[in-house]
């Protein structure tokens, strides 16, 4: 009997402790860092998917038909303009240009023949005038053999880099037919689509912000080591996206870039008295971002906000928040909505000063 006694006793006094031990925890856990939105002038960041293109790209064709008799280059090369990459076999239009030279030289002697006899007033100056055309035609048909002759050697028409050769040496290739591309790539235009609200905020703001370089991040994540800038807009919008086109020049004396690459415009964009706040005070779901306002009565509500740009620990709202709303700041993970909490106010501008902010 005297066992279940005490048995009894140490299960109540086991039961007491173990509620006061988590009453206390419920106690400490209830109370939490708040905060407000914060309003200054500022800037950020904005990363834009960009096609990277050469300054020049041409595919360099055939013009005339024939046998594919010599490459001079090889995939990937750099070469200078002028410098010879094809030869397609001449033979024929050598013996073209050695016709046409032949009639011009007979038509020289028929021309020469015909003034012997105008001057001794044999035939009328007709005969001359009509020898003279023939010379013309001869001298023409010749200028365009050699034309022709020329066109079987294709040249650099600038300095680049040559790109893939999709024949090899012997193939019959028609007229216009494909021989390679070429690149120049001494400098390379970066194009990116803009929104039309973001476009509108450019426009308005490109007077106050002092520097137009852009930055460029490559598809390893690694920037490149010269800014570029923007030089041009296109005139239209894209009916189906909203989106109207930039045009960034970047510097590329490495030969790093090359056509076709993709990478991140990075663009800084001005924000007079913008609304930040923390990035740890926010969460996700379904990709929609999400802090708790506490109301007056210290009771937490989830609240959607959206952002309009993103800065090292801090986000820029641009709806769902008023100023003074108090928003949690620590603890996001553990309240739930509707949740009466307990908190300790800190002063956004603390806050922020512990955070790697880039005001102006």
């Amino acid at each position: 009997m005297n066992r279940i006694v005490m048995f009894t006793g140490l299960l109540a006094l086991l039961t007491q402790v173990s509620c006061v031990s988590k009453k206390e925890t419920k106690e400490e856990t209830g109370k939490y860092a708040v905060t407000s939105p914060l309003r200054l002038d500022t800037c950020f960041t904005k990363e834009y998917v960009s096609q990277i293109r050469s300054v020049r790209n041409i595919e360099i064709r055939a013009q005339e038909k024939g046998f594919l008799e010599h490459i001079y280059v090889d995939e990937g090369q750099y070469v200078k303009a002028g410098q010879l990459l094809f030869r397609i076999m001449p033979k024929l239009y050598e013996a073209e240009l050695q016709k046409a030279q032949a009639e011009t030289n007979a038509a020289e002697i028929e021309l020469q023949n015909t003034k012997a006899l105008v001057d001794k007033n044999v035939v009328s100056k007709n005969e001359q005038a009509m020898a003279q055309a023939k010379l013309d035609q001869a001298r023409a048909e010749m200028a365009l053999a050699k034309l022709h002759l020329s066109f079987t050697e294709i040249r650099a028409p600038f300095d680049g880099t040559i790109d893939r050769i999709p024949l090899k040496l012997g193939s019959l290739i028609d007229e216009g037919e494909l021989l390679t591309s070429l690149s120049d790539n001494s400098q390379m235009f970066a194009y990116f689509n803009v929104s039309e609200p973001e476009y509108l905020d450019y426009q308005t703001n490109i007077k106050d912000r002092g520097n137009t370089k852009v930055n460029l991040l490559l598809a390893n994540n690694h920037p490149l080591p010269y800014k570029g800038e923007v030089e041009t807009i296109e005139s239209e919008f894209d009916s189906e996206t909203g989106n109207i086109a930039f045009r960034a020049r970047f510097p590329n004396p490495e030969k790093l870039l090359r056509h076709g690459e993709t990478g991140k415009v990075q663009m800084t964009m001005p924000l007079k008295h913008a609304m930040i706040i923390p990035q740890k005070a926010t969460y996700e779901i379904q990709d929609k971002i999400y802090v708790f306002v506490i109301d007056k009565n210290n009771v937490a509500r989830s609240r959607n906000i959206t952002i309009t740009g993103e800065l090292p620990d801090l986000y820029v709202v641009q709806s769902g928040l008023q100023d003074g709303d108090k928003i949690l700041l620590e603890g996001v993970q553990k309240v739930k909505d509707g949740d009466k909490i307990e908190y300790e106010y800190e002063k956004p501008e603390e806050v922020m000063a512990h955070l790697r902010l880039k005001a102006e």
